[in-house]
């Protein structure tokens, strides 16, 4: 769960290095790609119930029209889970690329799916990568 949060990450990464020594890394990838998925769900939860509600009267207020059109057109609707999907599997923090997929209002359970996997290929590259450049 830490390597998803901006303010953790860099904690996250660490024990996540050196948990290397000792497990492999599809063994770090599965459990640490279930506690980045919970860490994940926690945050697209939040985006999807709460944020966006609040959001919404300012949002109407400074041109929600044009805004909404662009938003809702073929190509956001797929681009923004696309983007988001590509934030989450990269090594960076999770937030943003979960804030679009809250955006782009996506099933949870779908979300749940595609987190966990994201955060498992993410993770066991790196950790794969930094076991090769270690030896």
């Amino acid at each position: 769960m830490l390597f998803v949060i901006s303010f953790t990450a860099a904690t996250g990464a660490v024990i996540l290095f050196i948990l290397a020594e000792q497990l492999t890394p599809w063994e770090i990838g599965l459990i640490a790609g279930l506690g980045a998925m919970v860490g994940d769900l926690t945050i697209f939860r939040f985006i999807k119930d709460g944020l966006v509600n609040e959001l919404e009267p300012l949002y109407e207020r400074f041109g929600g029209s044009h805004v909404s059109h662009v938003l809702h057109s073929k190509y956001f609707h797929w681009t923004l889970p696309l983007i988001g999907a590509l934030i989450i599997a990269s090594p960076f923090p999770d937030e943003i690329g979960v804030s679009l997929m809250g955006i782009s209002k996506m099933k949870t359970y779908k979300f749940i799916f595609v987190s966990f996997l994201l955060n498992f290929i993410g993770i066991f590259l790196v950790i794969s990568i930094s076991l090769l450049l270690k030896h």
